[in-house]
Parts: C-alpha cells; structure tokens; sequence
C-alpha cells in the first residue's frame, strides 16, 4: 500500500477495522453505527455503498461491481436482524472484502472479473437452492396442517 491511502481504504479501515480489541481482533464503527434502532444499519449500507460507486468510477467490470454489492446486501441484510445482526456486523466486513477486491481488481483485472462472476453464479445457485427449500418445507407444513384439519 503507498504511503497516501485511498479513498476506498480510508473508508474500510474506518468501518471496518479501525478500532483495536485486545488479543489482535478489529473491529470498526460498521457494528456500532447498525445498533442506531431503525436507522443504523440504512446508514451503514449506505457508507458501504460509497466503496461499490467509487469502483463503479473507476470502471470496474459489473461482475465484480455485483460481487460488491452482494457483500453490501449481506452485511446490511443479516445486520438487520436483532442482536445476531449486530454481532454479525462486526464479522462480515463486507467494506474490508470489497475494498480488496477494487485493489485486487487494479492488480489482476481479468483474474477478479473472472472469479467475481463464478462467485456470484455460486451465490446466486445457493439462493435458489435456499429459496426452493423454503418452498418445498412451506408446501410440506401446509400439506400437514391440511390434512390435520381434514382429519378432524
């Protein structure tokens, strides 16, 4: 890294890493600001969302620019939820991963386009995967408390 930081790593390291705990891990102001009731976690996605627009500046290839997005959806998604959410936030670091995949996309360009796009082909099979469990379990609850009532 050069001794001026860029934008997208000032902005990480804020979010992501900034604050030291005892034993090495980091954390960032990410966790806190999502614990703000209602409005927390809006806020955060949308500091998130300043890395992915300057990538899209800088002309990254929409694989990866979707790959960066999704590592935003997740953290403002499962940052959503109560109290796993928040801890959660402290883990995910999609700020960290998608600063590193802008600076490794200036690296290796072709290289990230290529695993950006096979990651995202991935994440999209597991949600259709998830999404058609979801169906068959709700099909199948439905089916039982059917034929529970038929039965009575």
């Amino acid at each position: 890294m050069t001794a001026k930081r860029r934008f997208h790593e000032k902005l990480s390291w804020l979010l992501d890493n900034s604050i030291p705990l005892p034993g090495g891990y980091r954390i960032g102001l990410d966790g806190f600001i999502g614990l703000i009731p209602g409005l927390g976690d809006f806020f955060s996605g949308l500091l998130a969302s300043l890395i992915v627009i300057k990538a899209n500046q800088l002309g990254v290839p929409r694989s990866v620019l979707l790959r960066m997005i999704i590592n935003v959806l997740i953290d403002t998604g499962v940052g959503s939820l109560p109290v796993i959410g928040d801890l959660f936030d402290f883990v995910w670091k999609a700020n960290q991963k998608n600063s590193e995949l802008l600076a490794h996309y200036e690296q290796a360009p072709q290289q990230t386009a290529r695993r950006s796009l096979l990651e995202n082909m991935l994440f999209i099979l597991a949600v259709v995967i998830v999404l058609a469990l979801v169906v068959m379990l709700a099909g199948w609850l439905i089916g039982l408390l059917w034929s529970r009532i038929q039965g009575y």
